[in-house]
């Protein structure tokens, strides 16, 4: 006897939300999503890097390097933050946002004192928003409240 394909869930493990996506979209969702920002970021940095130059061999190696260390906080960053305290959760992520724009900055051959304050600067505003997001949808234990 032939059976139907599953189709998406429409009721989340929670109840009283509704999930678009099927668990095998969010599961590819959750690798697809830091790579590809990652490629971005990588050639992003290697741009800046090179500075309107020829693109050498170092410079993809560097690219993909970028990418590669990007890619791989990004998604450990994706599966451990949820799991900690709102407060912990909101500091990873501003730390990593501060960290990879000042790093991009750095890589424009401006001064550490400009991308080391717009780092700071995002890191400030990454960790406000989130942290008042956690704040006002989680309780403290990091169960969403409704």
């Amino acid at each position: 006897m032939a059976h139907a394909a599953p189709g998406p869930r429409t009721v989340s493990r929670r109840p009283g939300t509704i999930r678009v996506f099927s668990d095998r979209t969010r599961s590819v969702a959750k690798l697809a999503v830091p790579v590809v920002l990652g490629l971005v970021y990588g050639y992003w940095a290697a741009a800046n890097a090179r500075y309107g130059g020829p693109i050498t061999g170092w410079n993809l190696l560097f690219g993909f390097l970028t990418a590669l260390v990007f890619a791989v906080l990004c998604a450990a960053l994706l599966n451990i933050a949820p799991k900690l305290r709102r407060e912990v959760h909101a500091v990873l992520w501003a730390a990593f946002s501060g960290i990879a724009i000042g790093f991009l900055v750095n890589q424009s051959h401006t001064s550490v004192l400009r991308s080391t304050v717009l780092g700071l600067a995002t890191a400030a505003a990454v960790f406000a928003f989130l942290f008042y997001r956690y704040y006002t949808h989680e309780d403290a234990k990091g169960h969403r409240i409704e």
